[in-house]
């Protein structure tokens, strides 16, 4: 995947459970999970700007580009 997750870094980091960011961000753990694993097709822009208010962190921290490009046509 081209975009990453980094999301158990940060919240390792912080010193924050899964449970408790979906908790205040109001999304259920099988979606904190989806994303987590990096086999989120999407999130919303909300959802986004909740995890890094919550975490204190940037866009850039908590999704990176690994600088390949990718084709729908890779992931079969």
């Amino acid at each position: 995947m081209a975009i990453t997750v980094h999301l158990d870094e940060l919240l390792r980091q912080r010193g924050m459970t899964g449970k408790e960011l979906c908790a205040k961000v109001g999304i259920t753990e099988a979606n904190l999970s989806i994303l987590r694993s990096g086999k989120a097709n999407g999130v919303r822009f909300h959802t986004i700007n909740r995890i890094c208010y919550y975490l204190d962190c940037g866009v850039g921290d908590l999704l990176r580009f690994d600088g390949r490009l990718e084709d729908a046509n890779d992931e079969k």
